[in-house]
């Protein structure tokens, strides 16, 4: 099997697990981030905007919140249904459009969109130079590329290094963290870059406990969920054990609750 059929059987097991659960419900704890990642991205009413694993669509509420047309994108149509639901209820459903489609293989024109969005989705993608050419491809020249993802020494990025000591990931594929690095940014878009402003930012999340966390991450989270699922008893509760100890010392409320910040890196690519 060459590498290209190898991404393709990981991205089916990936849309498979990110169908899994129900990540709306993590997913909507994180708008916050796609104010953040609007606001720096000094988006202007009538642009055109375009959101890449939209997830449940945080960027593209806060995108259409500040009068955006906006075309809200993943490959897992379920997900689209969910920033549907809440594009209706905010009555920001004329300012949207959903759609289901793939980062890695876009089925919009070149330069079709002012700005291109993700908050922790294009990370995910497989094939990550191909994902960034698609991403530059369609925004037009002066255009914004904006971008939220973890980085490899936040929570997050911690919390997977976690799993993949107990549930190795594929061989061959790059960690999804890579795009918390500024200078893999560079390699990743430098060509097409005419300006790359990388911010360190913090969220916060907050649960009631340890156990807490795991047990909604475990229930809806498709890695987490996945994760467990595929392994025997024994191992899951070492996996438990772990994501425990990584919980109880990142956190900073005490024995009250838990909150534990994660670092993620807040981009702002300008196309050249």
């Amino acid at each position: 099997m060459n590498a290209n059929h190898d991404l393709v059987a990981i991205k089916s097991r990936q849309q498979i697990a990110w169908a899994s659960g129900d990540y709306a419900v993590i997913g909507t704890t994180l708008q916050i981030v796609g104010e953040s990642l609007a606001e720096a991205c000094d988006l202007c009413w009538d642009e055109r905007v375009l959101d890449v694993a939209a997830g449940n669509g945080n960027a593209t509420l806060a995108a259409a919140r500040r009068g955006c047309q906006v075309t809200s994108t993943d490959y897992v149509g379920s997900l689209l249904a969910r920033g549907a639901e809440r594009a209706k209820a905010e009555r920001l459903d004329g300012n949207v459009r959903f759609q289901e489609a793939d980062v890695e293989e876009l089925p919009f024109q070149d330069a079709s969109f002012d700005a291109v969005l993700s908050t922790f989705g294009v990370m995910f993608a497989p094939d990550q130079p191909r994902s960034a050419a698609e991403m530059a491809r369609v925004c037009r020249p002066g255009g914004r590329i904006g971008m939220a993802n973890w980085t490899p020494e936040g929570f997050i990025g911690q919390l997977f290094k976690t799993l993949g000591r107990h549930l190795p990931p594929p061989a061959g594929l790059q960690p999804p963290s890579l795009w918390g690095v500024e200078a893999h940014l560079q390699k990743l878009f430098g060509d097409t870059a005419a300006r790359i402003d990388a911010t360190p930012r913090i969220f916060n999340f907050r649960y009631r406990s340890a156990a807490h966390f795991i047990d909604i991450f475990r229930t809806w989270y498709g890695p987490v969920h996945k994760a467990f699922a595929a392994l025997p008893t024994d191992k899951a509760q070492a996996l438990e054990h772990d994501l425990t100890e990584l919980l109880e010392r990142l956190n900073t409320a005490g024995t009250a609750s838990l909150v534990v910040p994660s670092e993620y890196l807040e981009v702002v690519i300008t196309r050249r």
